[in-house]
């Protein structure tokens, strides 16, 4: 299970990593348009998560879950994918959604370590 585990991890790391870059990328784009890519590492992101949650007991046998730090970054990742998926067939991407997506992912990785 713990292999499990690890490789869940590597893929939600890489995932988050994906989101930056492909939101980073459109940073000087004049329209922003949303990449698929996005969407796409955020489905990947919330389903590796979901894995990762269901396994923490069963892998850090000494540790307690903090599933109130879980619940959070599952919100901000389904807040994410929702906000892609109403943006993905746009032409343009606003600079609010952009922004706001970007405050989000960089929120999730926070969360993710300070907490």
């Amino acid at each position: 299970m713990n292999i499990v585990y690890q490789i869940a991890f590597g893929i939600h790391l890489l995932c988050i990593v994906a989101i930056l870059v492909l939101l980073l990328l459109q940073v000087n784009k004049s329209p922003r348009t949303l990449n698929p890519g996005v969407v796409h590492a955020t489905l990947t992101a919330l389903i590796a998560g979901v894995v990762m949650v269901g396994l923490y007991e069963t892998v850090k046998v000494d540790e307690v879950a903090n599933h109130t730090k879980f619940g959070v970054k599952g919100l901000i990742i389904a807040v994410l994918l929702t906000l892609g998926y109403k943006n993905f067939k746009k032409p343009e991407l606003k600079t609010s959604v952009w922004a706001t997506m970007l405050v989000l992912t960089l929120s999730n990785v926070l969360i993710a370590y300070i907490w």
